[in-house]
């Protein structure tokens, strides 16, 4: 099978209005870039997009809600997206919004084939409403869902043609778990080797996840905030 694709376009080809799909990275760091601007270009809309947070205005998932293109947004902080707020607050935008570690098992379980989990995060707030509730060694717990998606789409440091991949530093955060919980497994990566290249000590997903693969380009590195202090 041959997972290997030109570029981002051809990756995300079959990603149709109302898709539910999860994009890997924590802020700025460790995004799908390249998917992302396919995505806006393509002209797909009414997606259900399940991320850490949206990007800022200009960049990140923040380009996918500046067209509208998102309908609902299943993450666990706002973040300095102004376009974000603005539209959750108006209510053109649904939003789940999710406690950070409950959203990173919620996607963990769907990757390993568990349905549902319980956890004491949320209960007695309004995260609760609906949901079931248990006791566990004198504490109450909410029942959450495993989180699935069409597609998932990751970005990694390096990957081979096989689909392993090697994620650099804190690039890991969602995206390896991201990579298990989606119908079909997207990953752009800065570098792409031929098999036996990478050491398999250092795989930090298996190329048995991965359905489609491509070497991006231009990447940026940016952060979300730049805090200076004043000298005198």
């Amino acid at each position: 099978m041959n997972k290997v694709l030109t570029n981002a376009a051809e990756a995300i080809h079959d990603i149709k209005d109302g898709s539910t799909i999860m994009l890997g990275g924590f802020g700025l760091n460790g995004i799908p870039e390249n998917s992302i601007a396919a995505l806006v270009n393509s002209g797909v809309k009414n997606l259900t997009c399940i991320s850490n947070n949206a990007g800022v205005d200009d960049f990140g998932l923040g380009m996918l809600l500046h067209t509208r293109q998102i309908k609902k947004m299943i993450s666990s902080y706002v973040g300095e997206n102004a376009e974000f707020e603005r539209q959750l607050l108006s209510g053109e935008l649904e939003v789940d919004l999710v406690p950070q570690g409950t959203l990173a098992t919620r996607i963990q379980m769907a990757g390993m084939g568990i349905p549902a989990f319980f956890t004491p995060a949320g209960y007695g707030t309004e995260i609760a409403a609906g949901k079931e509730v248990r006791e566990f060694n004198g504490k109450m717990h909410l029942m959450e869902l495993a989180l699935h998606a069409n597609f998932s789409i990751v970005k990694a440091w390096k990957g081979d043609t096989m689909g392993n991949l090697v994620f650099r530093k804190s690039t890991r955060n969602f995206s390896t778990s991201m990579a298990k919980a989606g119908d079909i497994t997207i990953a752009e990566v800065e570098h792409l080797v031929n098999p036996g290249e990478l050491d398999p000590d250092h795989i930090h997903v298996a190329g048995v996840y991965v359905h489609r693969i491509f070497q991006g380009k231009d990447y940026e590195k940016r952060i979300e905030r730049k805090t200076v202090r004043l000298t005198k």
